[in-house]
């Protein structure tokens, strides 16, 4: 395997600690789409956002302009428990030192994520100073794990998918890594066990971004 050219790393639960509670951010989007539907909805395993946009297709069957009304009133849900998660958030403390050993070898370095640029810039105010590319949800074409997340942030690195790795504390972020073309990495530092990734097949598992680096370095691959 060559060197690696680029590194894209999701951001909450890889470089951040993962503050924010998805279960309560679907009960509360539940709780307002009774409002609209007359009825509570029953929370899915779907991620939130999409079961946002699930919800809305149905109050937007019923009423239009109802449905508007909830899409605004939803996203705002979301983007308030994101802010709120992010005052309680800070780094990981080798995610500095990572992206400067990186930076220090010649590997260009990204950031792509579902949340909101705000609330990522209350946790890291000088991501855009540390990596050449951050791609927020707002900034994105579409979200991962729509693999055009992580090609348009490759088209700012100017990187070649073959040569760079995704690295997730996620499944999404695998899968996005994988139908983007890219080798794939995931690490433990969220919520999620090495298990969680077992049917993606990742090309490396870690339990951070710390010792993922070292074993790139042990490799020869930055």
């Amino acid at each position: 395997m060559d060197r690696l050219d680029a590194i894209v790393f999701d951001f909450d639960g890889t470089l951040a600690e993962l503050t924010l509670d998805f279960d309560l951010m679907k009960r509360r989007l539940a709780a307002l789409g009774e409002v609209f539907l007359g009825e509570r909805p029953e929370p899915e395993a779907t991620p939130a956002l999409e079961w946002l946009d699930q919800l809305v297709a149905r109050v937007m069957e019923r009423d239009r302009d109802e449905g508007m009304e909830f899409n605004t009133r939803g996203r705002l849900v979301i983007t308030a428990m994101e802010l709120d998660a992010a005052r309680d958030g800070r780094l990981f403390d080798f995610t500095r030192p990572c992206l400067d050993l990186l930076r220090s070898r010649g590997v260009a370095t990204g950031i792509i994520t579902r949340n909101i640029s705000a609330a990522v810039r209350v946790v890291f105010p000088d991501i855009e100073a540390m990596v050449g590319a951050f791609i927020p949800r707002e900034c994105a074409l579409r979200v991962k794990p729509d693999p055009a997340h992580l090609m348009q942030a490759l088209d700012v690195l100017g990187a070649d998918p073959a040569r760079t790795l995704m690295v997730g504390d996620h499944p999404m972020d695998v899968e996005t890594g994988r139908r983007a073309g890219a080798l794939c990495a995931a690490v433990t530092s969220g919520h999620l066990g090495a298990e969680a990734f077992a049917h993606l097949s990742p090309d490396f598992t870690a339990p951070d971004v710390g010792a993922l680096l070292s074993e790139l370095e042990s490799a020869g691959l930055i």
